[in-house]
């Protein structure tokens, strides 16, 4: 679809449809709105001043020129009281209108960029329309013989009041469509089966991304895995036919040797639980597995489209989680990369077990910090349903950026605890740790199983497993479409946008110094 910028300028061009947005209480906006009022005859005021248009959120009001301006249609929208005006209303409402205008089936719409007067900046209210309009407009019909392209939105047109505000505009659709095509190839990704999105084929999109956007991608097979010793993802991946790939996205766009920032995502493409196989009900969803691992890549793609002026490394252990007669076992204990071992208890407890070698493995980069995405637990789920993902973390600084970043994409995040005291559940009798620490706490007891191996370089820990696709507590949001999100995508680039070097936990040694 494509989106472009241009001053408002009263019944020069014909579109087919040109959207207004009004605030509770307002009276209209001058210039382009008062213009286009008096030329509809005072119908849009007389509309506003009326007890059938109250301007509560959302609400939508057609008006038809009949032939008194070029446009044939005014849509009236509603974005509620100025004092909860936020970059999260302005997605949603875009939202509602891009599903609004696709339902009249019609090709292209003007839009008039609303809250030029509030504390945002152009490009950022800009950036908001973006994604709030094409992310609410996202079809996964991959599998569907009748596409339904017929009549498809190609063209939104984004009016502005002054002329100098164009490149702001301009700058804000840019960063905006590099940020949907991320969160795009996300849901794609994660919404795909698992027979059509195997580990190999998920490392191979991985490649293709890196091709295109010029940056290096390795892949570890399972041979480069065993001689490094990465017995969690080996052990997960034994009940498979499918060969396990560590992928590893090296993005190096800032100065040469600056340590980079590591983006771990969960990849795991199907899970059956294993062993201690999952209830068949639902368990459909399980290709959801590996929505972590598509956030990275979408994220990788997103952040190199950007040109960001830093050092990124995304890493993806993919693998499925099957039941095979090498399948690994409830009792069997697993060496990790460095030697760490693991009892596993509970084989449906995988995500944390790949993850382990991908952690350790990360720090041999001296990284700034880590971050790890992954469907991880049911148990943050019951915590804290659809509304925000589970945060957490070793570094104050990290955690208080990231729940910044979470308000300000509206992917909340909420922090959970990881006091010492949960490690306790976790230890073993017989090796280093255990898999699963029971019930009680469980999205704790699984973040610090990960704890374990991030040695003390700054570390944050994202389950997403209530907010990587939709489910029945998941709240409405037209810019959140029936099944995958693509969450963490628009929050990392926000928190990589705004970047600064991080200080570093107090009791960390560098590399050199050890």
């Amino acid at each position: 679809m494509k989106i472009n910028v241009e001053e408002a300028q009263f019944d020069e061009k014909e579109f087919q449809a040109v959207v207004i947005s009004l605030f509770e209480g307002e009276k209209l906006p001058k210039g382009y709105v008062t213009q286009l009022n008096q030329a509809l005859g005072g119908t849009i005021s007389e509309i506003t001043s009326s007890a059938d248009f109250e301007a509560e959120r959302n609400q939508t009001q057609i008006i038809y020129s009949l032939g008194k301006i070029k446009t044939r249609r005014v849509i009236l929208v509603a974005m509620g009281k100025p004092s909860d005006f936020s970059l999260e209303s302005v997605r949603a409402t875009a939202g509602k209108v891009g599903q609004r205008i696709r339902d009249l089936e019609l090709s292209n719409y003007a839009t008039l960029l609303p809250g030029e007067n509030f504390n945002f900046s152009i490009q950022e209210v800009v950036q908001s329309v973006v994604e709030g309009t094409e992310l609410a407009l996202y079809r996964f019909d991959r599998y569907k013989s009748d596409k339904n392209k017929k009549n498809q939105l190609d063209k939104v047109t984004i009016l502005v009041q002054n002329h100098d505000s164009i490149p702001k505009a301009e700058e804000g659709i840019r960063i905006g469509k590099a940020v949907v095509e991320g969160v795009k190839l996300a849901r794609d990704l994660a919404n795909t089966p698992g027979k059509d999105c195997t580990p190999t084929i998920l490392a191979k999109e991985a490649s293709k991304i890196a091709r295109k956007y010029g940056f290096k991608c390795r892949i570890l097979e399972p041979k480069d895995m065993a001689k490094l010793g990465m017995g969690g993802i080996i052990g997960v991946s034994q009940g498979s036919q499918q060969p396990a790939k560590l992928i590893i996205m090296e993005y190096m766009g800032g100065r040469t040797g600056d340590p980079p920032i590591m983006l771990l995502g969960k990849g795991i493409t199907f899970d059956s639980g294993g062993i201690s196989i999952k209830p068949s009900e639902k368990m459909d969803e399980m290709k959801f597995d590996k929505s972590g691992g598509a956030t990275v890549i979408g994220t990788m793609r997103t952040l190199a489209d950007l040109k960001l002026p830093l050092n990124i490394v995304g890493m993806v252990p993919a693998t499925e989680n099957l039941l095979g007669g090498g399948a690994y076992k409830p009792g069997d204990v697993l060496t990790f990369f460095k030697g760490k071992t693991a009892e596993i208890l509970n084989t449906d407890a995988e995500g944390r077990v790949v993850l382990g070698d991908t952690l350790s493995y990360a720090t041999d980069y001296n990284p700034q910090i880590i971050i790890d995405l992954a469907a991880l637990t049911g148990a943050c789920v019951i915590a804290l349903g659809s509304e925000a993902s589970g945060l957490f973390g070793n570094n104050a600084e990290l955690k208080k950026r990231i729940i910044a970043a979470g308000e300000a994409t509206g992917e909340k995040v909420w922090e959970l605890p990881l006091w010492n005291e949960y490690r306790n559940q976790i230890k073993s009798d017989v090796a280093d740790i255990k898999n699963t620490g029971g019930r009680s706490g469980g999205a704790i007891t699984a973040a610090a199983f990960l704890a374990e191996f991030v040695e003390d370089y700054p570390w944050a820990h994202l389950d997403i497993a209530g907010t990587a696709y939709s489910q029945t507590t998941t709240p409405a949001k037209p810019y959140q479409t029936k099944g995958a999100t693509g969450v963490g995508v628009r929050l990392l680039t926000h928190l990589l946008q705004k970047w600064k070097t991080i200080p570093t936990n107090a009791n960390r040694k560098s590399k050199a110094s050890k």
